[in-house]
Formats: structure tokens, C-alpha cells, sequence
């Protein structure tokens, strides 16, 4: 798969996906990286530390967040994404589910539009990245956790998720599937998706899975934000051998390591 200027082997390895926030109130790095130039620091060590992909958000999404307008969010990331993208040659995607914010960060050179709401949000999205050469996250999402058949109705959603990604003109070659760990599920949900991730090869897209620091871990474990990173390992190895295509992270290096300790035992 290509995203940007790099070629993905979504089959053979786990890539990683490194978050950076430029917000002041994401649960877990909320204020640390607004100035431009501390995240363009932070990109940068991501990067070096194994990073495959810098994930640019300009509005938290963490439960109970506060909506962010259009505005705000591309006077927040439009910045930081140029001075990625002339820095450095790392893939980079907005965390948007909003069609200016997307719009604005394609037009700054964003490789990958990674929408928690799978396009669904508003009728321009889809439109947006169908008219771009970009890639795009499809993200399962609900507003609250009720559901007839688990597996089975989120397995459903995503199906009518790329429907509607392929109908507005988006190639099947561009779509990353994300079964949304943390978001409209219960705690046995979030656990049920991660024990059943390879169920979701059925649809034959590249797969990415978002777990890093979250409250599932926090609940297993009964740990603060900052002490989850072992949990998040223990996701992270899950997902390489359940065939993820992706992982999203905070941690880079702890993950990347991980990553390819289980790739080796695996014989990739």
C-alpha cells in the first residue's frame, strides 16, 4: 500500500503510527506539543525512534471531549504538518473527522486522513479524499454501546462504512479499516475486539488498531495514564500476531521493539 511518497507491506509487518497532539486537553499528552516547534521536536524523535507515520491531531476526541471548531483546528495543525513535511520525508495524517480541517491539511501536504467517524460525519469527507490522492483510516464508532450481536453489528457497520467510501470514489487501495478500541464499546467490547482482531481480514483491507494508554488498559491493569506502557505492549504484540497492519502509539520506541521481537519469534 502506498501512503505518500512510502510503500507499506500491510501483509508482512506491523507499522507504526505515532501520535502527536497539538492540543491542550488530550487524556494523555493534552498541552505538551502547541508550540510548533516542540512538536516538530517530538516528530522527530518519533521518527527516529521507528516511526512509520506522524499522527496530527488538532482537536481531543477522549470521552466527554469538548467539540473544537474548523478554525481552531487548522490554525493548531496546519502549522506543525509543514514543518513535518519539510523536514522530513515520514508520512504524515491529520486526525480529523472535519471536512475543512481535512481539506486544509491535504492542502498542506498530508499523506493519510485518519477520521474517527469513518467518513461518516458529513457528506464533504468522503468527497474531500476522494477528489485527493490520500489514503484514509475508516474508523468503527458509535455514540453509545448498544448492540444486538457484538462482532456481528460492528463487522456490519465497517461494511457499510466502505460502501459509502467506495461509492463517493475513494480506491480500494486507500482505505486502512480501524475496529475503534475505546470508542462506543463497554470494557468487554474493547477486550472482545482485540482477542478477535484477525476476524476482521474478512473485509481485505490493511488493518490499523489504536489502543495505546487507553482506559481499557487502565481498567485491567488499575493504572494511571503514564504507567500503561507494558499494556500497551502487551496490545501491540497481540495485534502483530493477529495480522494488524498499523498500530497507533504514544510510545515509539517500547512499541517498535515489541514489534519486531514478535515478528522475529513469528519468522517474518
Amino acid at each position: 500500500m502506498r501512503i505518500g511518497s512510502r510503500e507499506f507491506d500491510v501483509d508482512n509487518h506491523t507499522h507504526i503510527m505515532g501520535i502527536l497532539n497539538v492540543t491542550p486537553d488530550s487524556f494523555s499528552d493534552g498541552g505538551k506539543y502547541m508550540l510548533v516547534d516542540n512538536a516538530l521536536k517530538r516528530a522527530e524523535e518519533m521518527i527516529k525512534e521507528g516511526a512509520d507515520i506522524i499522527d496530527v491531531g488538532g482537536e481531543s476526541t477522549r470521552p466527554g471531549y469538548v467539540p473544537v471548531s474548523e478554525v481552531e483546528q487548522i490554525e493548531r495543525v496546519i502549522p506543525v504538518i509543514e514543518k513535518i513535511k519539510n523536514n522530513f520525508d515520514t508520512p504524515v495524517s491529520i486526525d480529523t473527522y472535519k471536512a475543512g480541517v481535512a481539506q486544509a491539511a491535504i492542502e498542506a501536504g498530508i499523506d493519510l486522513v485518519n477520521d474517527i467517524w469513518a467518513l461518516q460525519d458529513s457528506e464533504l469527507m468522503a468527497e474531500v479524499v476522494a477528489k485527493s490522492d490520500v489514503a484514509c483510516v475508516l474508523m468503527h464508532n458509535r455514540k453509545s454501546p448498544d448492540y444486538d450481536d457484538f462482532m456481528h453489528d460492528v463487522c456490519l457497520d465497517l461494511s457499510e462504512y466502505i460502501k459509502n467510501a467506495e461509492k463517493a470514489g475513494i480506491p480500494d487501495d486507500k482505505i486502512i479499516i480501524d475496529p475503534g478500541v475505546g470508542f462506543g464499546k463497554t470494557y468487554e467490547q474493547n477486550l472482545m475486539i482485540i482477542n478477535n482482531l484477525e476476524e476482521f481480514h474478512m473485509f481485505g483491507y490493511p488493518i490499523l488498531i489504536g489502543t495505546s494508554r487507553k482506559s481499557v488498559i487502565g481498567l485491567t491493569l488499575d493504572l494511571p495514564i503514564f504507567e500503561r506502557v507494558e499494556g500497551t505492549l502487551a496490545t501491540t504484540v497481540m495485534s502483530v500476531m493477529k495480522g494488524a497492519a498499523f498500530v497507533r502509539v504514544h510510545d515509539v520506541k517500547e512499541n517498535a521493539r515489541a514489534i519486531r521481537m514478535t515478528e522475529a519469534i513469528l519468522g517474518r
